[in-house]
């Protein structure tokens, strides 16, 4: 399984996903490629975090709830993090202009050899230190 391509989504890209915004469609293919088994789907539960108190804030906590139980239902491997990877983001916090969520997206790309799959601008940051899949309109 690690020969496959593999993507971490970031809130930004789910968010997409989630609300039909721009960068959609990508997100929606690649979601059909890890079900078909052609690539793998990473997601840190910090981000999972981000994406449900950013619904619950705009929506409400039935909806979080709601998109909750869809996410978990998608091909998509929930990453939690473990002493390793919390000290990996603190470094990557530490050491670039991102927010501590972000930070996690970026020790997983690397922990685990895939993209980041993102339309956030603030990963121009780490853009010339990992590979990138910039989501456009």
């Amino acid at each position: 399984m690690k020969n496959k391509p593999a993507f971490v989504l970031d809130s930004f890209a789910l968010l997409a996903y989630l609300n039909g915004e721009p960068g959609n469609a990508r997100v929606v293919e690649v979601l059909t490629q890890a079900q078909a088994g052609e690539c793998r789907l990473l997601l840190c539960s910090i981000n999972l975090g981000e994406i449900l108190y950013t619904v619950e804030r705009r929506r409400g906590l039935a909806k979080a709830q709601q998109i909750q139980a869809l996410i978990e239902n998608l091909p998509i491997d929930e990453i939690s993090e473990e002493r390793g990877l919390i000290m990996d983001a603190a470094h990557i916090k530490a050491t670039n202009v991102l927010s501590y969520a972000n930070a996690f997206v970026v020790a997983v790309a690397i922990r685990e050899h895939a993209s980041i799959l993102t339309g956030d601008p603030e990963f121009i940051s780490v853009e010339k230190q990992m590979e990138i899949e910039w989501l456009r309109n």
